[in-house]
Order: structure tokens, then C-alpha cells, then sequence
């Protein structure tokens, strides 16, 4: 028989620490992706291993990740949340020590993807303990309070993640997950109370081998194609054969299952779907951001990682002084939340587009301000209100499965926001760099005067053709926002096939 709920709302202190303790597990698990990715060259170059061998210390822990965020209301519900909340902190923290401590590339792989078994519980269970934790007229300040952290995390890694790749060793970007997880770790244990105590249930093993299968060698496919330059190479062709009949097949189980790991008929309703792909638009927006402006700042504008990792934080700024009020006026019921959250992707839509017209060989660290400053106000309307959206849109009976897929969802549209973004923009220079070159003669003017003023002898020539290189790259970094852009404006009207939300209802994630 499946235990009553219990009422685990809190108030004053209590609350104030529960908040403090799920926020800075939350921050862990975000803040650390975008850590590692600025210090990545630092570790490879330090382990000996080339770039296609050092992806693997990001591939391994995605992968990982995306397999356990659809287990987690199981776990959560076999195991008591609280206890696996805090299992799933004391991981990812005594992982991030191995990590620092690994002495060798395998090793530090190993203990990657252990870091991200332990950090794929953390998102989603820690929306739900929020909204468990406030009453339901303040589920708009739970999930503003959640929303700082899966929005404002990614901002941040870069800032931490350029202060240490100039500062300290690599393994600083491990070690310093630490102490914050050993104190959200004690706080979780002494003061979070579980809803309801564990309840044995069956697991659908067959179920959950198709969806790791399927949903592994997506992710694997998704960092690792460019690197391999996709179907051309039998290993990507095998993974995206083995990603497609595994996927199919766990659709194909799940539907008879009595005890299904996820439940796909859920996605029956149309909240869900659009829904679910409004999130991996976010994703794309949120994520792929992330990975084509630093590259920028860093390889065309020279910007120290540092200072790159700034220009980022220009936006969690934003993010964070637009947030609280967006989050007061839809959980009141002040604005539509599809209102808001159509709002928020024009704005995400139109900072893309205004990036890419700023992005040159000269730009400073102030001309991204204002672009930065307006992609900060957008997305600072679309998580919490897209939230109230869909959960709130659909019965209560399915917020589980609901909140299973847009998790997901988010994530996945991460990894092909990288894929696709990493895939254009090296296309690109390639494209570019050749069209470029083939105007570099002595019929162009700008050539005969640089040749005239330079000479024509081989430092001169292969400077010239560095030149070429640069100017290749940027034009093809702004492809890469203008491609961003389109994704996001075509992809807005979705917010249209929303339900409008039962204000009061459930509203977070599980």
C-alpha cells in the first residue's frame, strides 16, 4: 500500500536553511559542467591526451547524467527522497574529490561519470523538495529560487572556471565542490523531511537497458560526431544505430509495460509535448550560449578565460535581478505565464541576432553588455513561467512523468544545441576560410595595399593567411548566433499550444 503524503511545508529558519542547502546541491552539479569545459585544455594538456580523448571527461559525465534524470522519481520514491537526495550530494562530492586526485586519464573518466550517476539526482529532486517545502501560493518564489540556479549556474562556471584555469591547477575545479557538498550534504540530513517513506517497488529492468542504451549512444553520437566527422566513421554509425533501436524499442516496451521506468502516455497531452520541446529550446538557448561565446571571446578577441568568464556573468546579472519579479507576477496570476514565456524567447530570439551583428575582430568587453543584458531579461521570463505552464496545465496524477521529460528535455536540447552549433561553426571557418582565400589576389585592393606595405615574402604571405583564418572564424561564430536565433524564433509559437495553467496548482519538476 502506498504511505499517505505527509505535509513537509516549512516556515522561518527551517525553510530558510532547506532553500539554502537544495540551492547550493543544485549549484554543484550545474555550476561544475561549465567549470570543467573552461579548464578542459588545461587537463588534457596536463594528462597527455589529444581533444578527442579529453571530450571523453565531458562525454562520460552527460552521459551518465541524461540516464539517471528519467530514473529519478523512482529512486526517489524506492529509496525516500531524502535519503537519496543526500546519497545522490555525498556521490557527486566524494566523486569531485577522486576526480581531483585522479593521476591518470582513465581514472579521471571513471570517476566523471561516478560525479554524474551523483549529479543527475540532483536537479530535478531538488525542484521537488522546493515545491514541497513552500505553500502554494508561494510556488512563484520556489521556483524563481530554483530558477537562479539552472540559469545563473551555467553563467557562473565560466567566472570560477576562468579564475581557476588562470590561477590554480585543473584539479581546483573539482576540489572546490567539496566543502559546499559536505555542508548541503550535513544540512539535507539534519533538517530535510521526507514526504512520504520508501516504498518497495518493481523497477522495469528491461525498460531502463533500452533507455540508457538509446539515450548513451545519443549523447555519445551528439559529443562526438564532429569530433569524427559523424556517418563517415563506423563508430558513429554503430552508436546511431544502436541510439535509434534502442530509443524505439524502449518506446515500443514501455507502452506494455505495467510498471514503465517513464510514462510515455503522458505525452498524449499536448501540454507535455510542447512543453517538453519548448524546454529543449531553452536548452538550446541556455547551453549553447554558453559554448560559442567564450570560444569567441577567448580564441578571436583574446580575452583571458577570466574575463571571458565575466562577460557571461554580465547575464546571470540580469537573470538575477529579473527572475524574483517574474517569478512574483506569474505565481500570482498577474501575467499569463505563456504570455511571459513567449515574451522570453522573442527576447532570447533577438539578443541571438543582435550578438551576431556584433560579433567582430575588434568588439570590447562593453559592446556585449546591452546584447548579454537583454538575453539576462529573457530567460529570466521563460523558466519559472514556462514551469507554471506546463505542470500547471496538466492533472496532477501526471506531474511525475511530466516533470521526467521536461528535465529531460532541457538536457538533451543541450547536447544537440552543442552538437549542432560546434558542427556549423567549424563547417563554417571551413566555408568561410575558402571563400575568404579565393578573393586574396592582386586584383583586391586590400591584398595589393597589405602586400605593398608588408611585402609579399613567407612571413608575410603566412601572416596574411592567418588573417584569413581569424576573419574566417568570427564570420562564422556570427553564423553560429544568427542559427541560434532562427531555432529560437521558429520554435516560440509552440508557447501557443499551452494550456493557460490552474493557478494554485502544482508547479515544479520532479
Amino acid at each position: 500500500m502506498t504511505p499517505e503524503p505527509q505535509n513537509v511545508v516549512e516556515y522561518g529558519l527551517r525553510r530558510t536553511i532547506v532553500s539554502i542547502a537544495v540551492i547550493a546541491a543544485t549549484l554543484l552539479e550545474i555550476v561544475d559542467t561549465t567549470i570543467v569545459n573552461v579548464a578542459l585544455p588545461n587537463i588534457q594538456g596536463n594528462l597527455g591526451v589529444p581533444i578527442d580523448q579529453g571530450a571523453w571527461i565531458i562525454t562520460g559525465y552527460i552521459v551518465a547524467n541524461v540516464v539517471v534524470i528519467p530514473l529519478t522519481p523512482w529512486l526517489a520514491a524506492r529509496f525516500g527522497r531524502r535519503q537519496y537526495f543526500f546519497a545522490s550530494i555525498v556521490i557527486f562530492t566524494i566523486a569531485s574529490l577522486m576526480c581531483g586526485l585522479s593521476g591518470s586519464f582513465g581514472s579521471l573518466v571513471f570517476w566523471r561519470i561516478v560525479q554524474g550517476l551523483g549529479g543527475g539526482g540532483l536537479i530535478s529532486t531538488s525542484q521537488a523538495i522546493l515545491r514541497d517545502t513552500y505553500t502554494l501560493k508561494e510556488q512563484g518564489k520556489a521556483q524563481g529560487i530554483f530558477a537562479m540556479g539552472v540559469i545563473v549556474g551555467p553563467a557562473l562556471g565560466p567566472v570560477l572556471g576562468g579564475w581557476i584555469t588562470d590561477n590554480l591547477t585543473w584539479r581546483w575545479a573539482f576540489f572546490i565542490n567539496i566543502p559546499i557538498g559536505i555542508a548541503a550534504a550535513v544540512l539535507i540530513w539534519n533538517y530535510l523531511r521526507n514526504p512520504s517513506e520508501p516504498v518497495k517497488k518493481k523497477l522495469d529492468w528491461i525498460g531502463l537497458g533500452f533507455l540508457a542504451l538509446g539515450l548513451g549512444s545519443m549523447q555519445y553520437v551528439l559529443d562526438q560526431g564532429q569530433t569524427y566527422d559523424w556517418l563517415d566513421d563506423p563508430n558513429i554509425r554503430l552508436f546511431t544505430f544502436l541510439a535509434i533501436a534502442g530509443l524505439v524499442s524502449f518506446v515500443w516496451w514501455t507502452l506494455r509495460s505495467a510498471i514503465p521506468v517513464v510514462d510515455l502516455h503522458v505525452l498524449r497531452l499536448r501540454q507535455v509535448a510542447a512543453g517538453s520541446v519548448l524546454g529543449a529550446v531553452l536548452g538550446v538557448s541556455l547551453y549553447g550560449s554558453i559554448l560559442v561565446l567564450p570560444q569567441y571571446l577567448q580564441t578571436s578577441l583574446g580575452f583571458t578565460a577570466t574575463l571571458s568568464g565575466l562577460t557571461i556573468l554580465v547575464r546571470a546579472i540580469a537573470v538575477m535581478v529579473f527572475t524574483p519579479l517574474t517569478a512574483a507576477l506569474a505565481g500570482r496570476g498577474v501575467i499569463d505565464p505563456r504570455i511571459s514565456t513567449a515574451i522570453g524567447f522573442v527576447l532570447l530570439g533577438v539578443s541571438n541576432w543582435m550578438l551576431a551583428g556584433i560579433t567582430t575582430p575588434q568588439s570590447q568587453f562593453g559592446t556585449f553588455i546591452v546584447v548579454l543584458v537583454i538575453s539576462g531579461i529573457g530567460l529570466s521570463q521563460i523558466f519559472v513561467p514556462l514551469s507554471i505552464a506546463v505542470i500547471g496545465g496538466v492533472p496532477e496524477k501526471e506531474v511525475p512523468a511530466t516533470s521526467a521529460f521536461f528535465n529531460l528535455s532541457r538536457q538533451v536540447g543541450g547536447s544537440i544545441a552543442t552538437a549542432v552549433l560546434v558542427t556549423l561553426l567549424v563547417r563554417g571557418i571551413t566555408i568561410h576560410q575558402t571563400e575568404l582565400a579565393a578573393t586574396q589576389n592582386l586584383r583586391s585592393v586590400g591584398t595589393a595595399a597589405y602586400l605593398q606595405q608588408n611585402g609579399s615574402g613567407v612571413a608575410s604571405l603566412s601572416n596574411l593567411g592567418n588573417l584569413v583564418a581569424r576573419q574566417a572564424a568570427v564570420l562564422s561564430f556570427a553564423d553560429t548566433s544568427r542559427a541560434t536565433a532562427i531555432i529560437t524564433f521558429a520554435l516560440a509559437p509552440l508557447v501557443l499550444l499551452l494550456n493557460r495553467p490552474r493557478l494554485g496548482g502544482p508547479v515544479a519538476i520532479e
